[in-house]
């Protein structure tokens, strides 16, 4: 049981990550943060400073950033600083992806590079894989129990399983699809071309939740019938 706690502390905390890159980048190029959590759900603690009310919030899995702009007002900013707030949360975790290899290649940062390469190739193709059908969807019980029999009791099982979940949460973040970063990126780009497409993003962003919470509850659903 411990070991499949401490795969689950990890997912929430490379979320939570995730989030944390984005709020970097959000800072960084001047886009005000009204909110950053650590957690979902209800306010545990919190605590205002600079503009931005930080969270701590109830349910210990991931985060989020709140930005201080209405959708439309965030879509005015220049598309330069839109790309890279978008890109701050798959940045955040491959370069922590890159810091666990590095670890685990006891500082032979030429190990570290061949084998993040390699990381990055397998996630690749499996993501072809299940873009075509012929890979094996899986949701957060199903990483969490596999995770925790596989890596979940040895610190280095657990370092490797971060650098996995890593890859995996940049990766797929870039992904061109909404709401996805790189979604976000494509939408940006293209509304910047042609102009009247901006009004479909809003739409087009929660359709785009509705398929990836229906995504998310199949797998679920899945991964506890697997297990069974």
């Amino acid at each position: 049981m411990t070991s499949y706690l401490a795969v689950a502390a990890v997912v929430g905390a490379l979320i939570a990550l995730h989030e944390l890159g984005h709020f970097v980048a959000a800072k960084a190029c001047g886009i005000p943060v009204e909110r950053f959590s650590i957690g979902m759900g209800p306010k545990v603690f919190a605590v205002e400073r600079g503009g931005t009310w930080y969270w701590l919030s109830a349910i210990p899995i991931g985060g989020y950033v709140l930005p201080g702009l209405a959708e439309p007002e965030f879509r005015t900013l220049p598309l330069g600083k839109q790309i890279v707030f978008a890109l701050g949360g798959p940045a955040a975790n491959l370069a922590a992806a890159y810091a666990g290899l590095l670890v685990l290649a006891r500082f032979d940062v030429v190990l570290a590079t061949t084998l993040f390469g390699s990381g990055l190739g397998e996630l690749g193709r499996a993501v072809t894989a299940l873009v075509s059908g012929q890979g094996e969807l899986s949701g957060v019980v199903g990483i969490v129990a596999t995770g925790g029999s596989m890596f979940g009791s040895t610190l280095k099982g657990l370092l490797l399983f971060s650098v996995s979940i890593n890859l995996n949460l940049a990766v797929l973040n870039l992904l061109p699809l909404p709401p996805l970063d790189g979604g976000r990126i494509v939408f940006a780009t293209l509304a910047r071309l042609w102009r009247p497409l901006a009004r479909l993003q809003t739409p087009v962003t929660l359709a785009g939740w509705v398929f990836l919470l229906a995504l998310m509850a199949y797998a679920t659903v899945h991964d506890v019938v697997r297990i069974v």
